[in-house]
């Protein structure tokens, strides 16, 4: 399990755009890292659009806003065009990112067991490490508690 001061996992994604993302690439800036379990559900957009109501603040600190799913690359992309999302989202089809940060787990929902992405945030320092963690996140409000951990 990851805390924070670890040095948060590398990974090379497809971007909504097709362009390859590897967080590595983000080094000397601060990176919102943040999974959520499935483009265009309610939740997922409650917490996508804070994040883009947010954003000039985000770029006001000099961080980047990532979001990871396990959708496919034309889900992510429809997601981010239908909202105007205007960072990226990265496809994780295969979880491994998931599996590595740790947010791959067994979950529950009317009695049905099935894996999926629990609701986390990472927040990453210009050196690459983990300053905070967020897990079982709820939504509402969570882009504006992260920007205050900035």
């Amino acid at each position: 399990m990851l805390k924070e001061t670890d040095v948060a996992p590398d990974f090379t994604l497809t971007a909504d755009d097709g362009a390859t993302v590897r967080l590595s690439d983000f080094r000397g800036r601060r990176v919102v890292l943040f999974f959520y379990p499935r483009a265009d559900t309610p939740g997922c957009t409650i917490e996508a659009c804070e994040f883009r109501d947010r954003i000039e603040d985000y770029d006001a600190g000099e961080a980047v806003v990532l979001g990871i799913s396990p959708d496919p690359v034309k889900d992510v992309r429809a997601f981010r065009e239908k909202f105007g999302l205007p960072y990226r989202l990265l496809a994780d089809g295969d979880h491994q990112v998931a599996e590595a940060y740790g947010v791959w787990k067994e979950k529950t929902m009317f009695g049905n067991r099935f894996w999926g992405v629990e609701r986390s945030t990472f927040v990453i320092d210009e050196e690459g490490r983990l300053t905070r963690i967020y897990r079982k996140v709820k939504p509402e409000g969570h882009a504006a508690e992260v920007l205050q951990s900035l």
